[in-house]
């Protein structure tokens, strides 16, 4: 794999309750996991899925092998009884039956298959009948893997056998995988294999080579292929499927030989393959490349083209084109795949290369080019903005694009119309936060932001972005908060309660431009009901991640801790919003929080009276702590010293 492919995923945000580790029983094996799904699939519902055979009944496969005798049977029975002719029948289905290869070895199987499948049984008895079915099939595995129902039975085998008896299926079905996973059952099977054994992984994987892009474009053996190299494969592994890709000259390298050299030159992908190679051989093996990823762009209805193994091969494709000297024809190589995908671009940015190669594409293009892309995504925004790798691609979006009425129109207004939706979750968040505070290390990691500089560089180098980045942020800044504002003009009392939501408001609130005077008041309006409030609702200040949105408001920004100063806002005036809290919240409430869990906010709106409001206002204040100091004194709170400095401090101001 090119080492410029290879990147980390982004750590987890820091803006979400830490994910807790679950206990797992101690013979309980985890579930698989699985590929992430396409922005454009609005179903939820998978009906193309493992346990849905391996829990159903093999009475159904037996019945489907005589449904085909039902209207003759009719006929015949026209001049008997319903019971004899339902007599007969079974009769004819039983004699059908008992005439098929390996009748009594299903049957024996099908009786300790519906034992061994219970779900509520002991483990030691659960063995016991797996491995007497494993006794009665063994030797019989690749004659029988092919029928609807002994598929079935095969993969209970797998799916509670030991590791021993998985490998001896595995071994016995040898030279029969690229039938199997073009079947419409055997398929769940293969999947298994590939899945629970690990060493016969490659070798299961090296039967589909030559064949691996038609296997993608096949109805049953697309999911198995996907599946094996997103989730199951090693880089070793996965360089055996991508290696149908780079045509035939690729051949000439084996892959299978086993060798620590052709290993390692294998896990480099298309790199590896050209190590060595110079001028015609170097343009057969792209242009085979090329050719191979636009029959799946042309074949876009089978779904393929949702799959990361061709995303990869794009991405690789789009490294070695970019690393041409020729810029004729890497201009002529860059327009030629991007006209060829342009239609399916929505259906990549799910994955990690597939997210790369959109965003390579928005850096490098033209503003035509940048507002075909927008336009592909802007039906799935909402999509995109909860997912890790989509959301990338709006951020370069927001990032690159001159055109920012566009982006207001078809992603920002898009974006600020589900914040309701999307504050909840942390990739909701970051998609909100990014037009206001982008690449901010209080909400993106350090891995998040390198991700985002990739493609700084190529945007430098294209000359497509001619606008300077410090414009173009502070339109797409307006753009996003008229949205914003409005949305926290309704809704700012509710979503400072969560704590993901917190931490939006207080960004929306400091660095969006706009009138900020109903979300003002919607949270005032909230920190003004009584002190401190019932168990079951409690005052927003008795929440430590609320109290911290209203100090940081009052106090008019972030506390930097490299410089050890609040680093102001421009965009927010805390002095007026400190005005209006006192008028709105009232003396009543302010001494009640100042004797208790407010205390370190009441500080901030002491310290912010005495320098910057009107002097009728901090007369007020000032003449409201002459009669409580000494209730505050008295108390027990956090932050009472730090409260009773300030108030001194207010209190001598009168003095002075």
């Amino acid at each position: 794999m090119a080492k410029d492919a290879i990147r980390k995923r982004p750590a987890k945000t820091q803006d979400g309750p830490p994910t807790k580790k679950i206990q797992l029983a101690k013979k309980e094996r985890p579930a698989p996991g699985k590929r992430s799904k396409p922005i454009t699939v609005t179903n939820e519902s998978d009906t193309d899925s493992e346990e849905e055979f391996d829990e159903g009944s093999v009475d159904e496969g037996f019945e489907d092998m005589g449904a085909e005798t039902v209207g003759t049977e009719k006929k015949a029975a026209s001049g008997q009884s319903a019971r004899e002719s339902h007599k007969a029948q079974k009769a004819l289905f039983n004699e059908r039956r008992a005439a098929k290869p390996h009748a009594d070895l299903l049957t024996d199987a099908k009786r300790i298959w519906n034992l061994a499948r219970q779900k509520n049984i002991p483990e030691p008895e659960r063995r016991k009948h797996v491995q007497n079915l494993m006794d009665i099939i063994r030797g019989n595995v690749k004659d029988i893997v092919f029928k609807h129902d002994a598929s079935r039975i095969v993969q209970t085998v797998v799916k509670y056998g030991k590791q021993d008896v998985r490998d001896e299926i595995a071994q016995e079905l040898k030279g029969s995988y690229l039938e199997l996973v073009q079947r419409r059952y055997s398929k769940f099977l293969v999947g298994k294999l590939i899945r629970q054994c690990p060493s016969h992984r490659a070798s299961i994987l090296v039967e589909f080579q030559g064949h691996v892009l038609r296997l993608l474009l096949h109805r049953e053996a697309s999911r198995v292929i996907a599946d094996a190299y997103e989730l199951y494969g090693n880089a070793y592994e996965r360089s055996i499927l991508l290696r149908d890709f780079y045509g035939k000259e690729a051949s000439i390298f084996s892959v299978t030989s086993g060798s620590d050299a052709d290993v390692e030159r294998s896990k480099k992908g298309l790199v590896g393959v050209l190590e060595g190679t110079q001028g015609e051989t170097r343009r057969r093996v792209l242009a085979s490349l090329k050719d191979n990823l636009v029959s799946i762009f042309n074949n876009s209805d089978k779904g393929a083209v949702t799959h990361g193994i061709v995303h990869h091969a794009l991405w690789e494709y789009v490294t070695e084109v970019n690393s041409l000297e020729d810029d004729a024809e890497r201009e002529k190589l860059y327009r030629e795949i991007f006209d060829s995908c342009e239609d399916s671009l929505a259906e990549m940015v799910h994955t990690k290369h597939g997210s790369r190669v959109v965003r390579e594409f928005i850096a490098r293009g033209t503003a035509k080019d940048r507002k075909h892309v927008v336009k592909a995504l802007k039906p799935h925004i909402q999509r995109i903005c909860l997912d890790d790798e989509a959301q990338l691609v709006i951020f370069t979006a927001l990032d690159c694009i001159d055109d920012t009425k566009l982006l207001a129109k078809s992603v920002l207004a898009e974006v600020t119309s589900k914040a309701p939706t999307l504050f909840p979750t942390p990739q909701g968040r970051r998609a909100l936060l990014y037009p206001i505070v982008p690449r901010s290390r209080r909400h993106f990691t350090p891995a998040q932001i390198a991700l985002q500089a990739e493609t700084d560089e190529v945007k430098m180098k294209a000359g497509q972005s001619k606008k300077d980045d410090e414009v173009r942020r502070a339109e797409v800044r307006k753009a996003a908060s008229e949205g914003l504002l409005e949305w926290l003009g309704k809704s700012a009392a509710e979503v400072v309660r969560d704590p993901g939501g917190s931490l939006v408001v207080m960004e929306v609130m400091l660095y969006a431009e706009g009138d900020k005077a109903k979300a003002i008041e919607n949270l005032l309006k909230a920190v003004a009901e009584p002190y401190p409030g019932s168990t079951e609702s409690p005052h927003p200040v008795s929440l430590p991640h609320t109290a911290r949105v209203y100090k940081n408001l009052l106090q008019g920004g972030h506390f930097d801790h490299a410089s050890k100063n609040v680093s102001r806002s421009p965009f927010f005036n805390s002095g007026s919003f400190a005005e209006l809290f006192v008028r709105e919240v009232g003396k009543e409430v302010v001494l009640a929080m100042a004797k208790g869990n407010g205390a370190f906010v009441i500080a901030e709106l002491v310290e912010r009276v005495r320098d910057e409001c009107r002097k009728d206002v901090t007369r007020m204040v000032r003449g409201w702590f002459k009669d409580g100091r000494k209730e505050v004194q008295g108390g027990t709170m956090k932050g009472k010293e730090v409260l009773l400095e300030k108030v001194d401090k207010l209190l001598e101001q009168e003095e002075t």
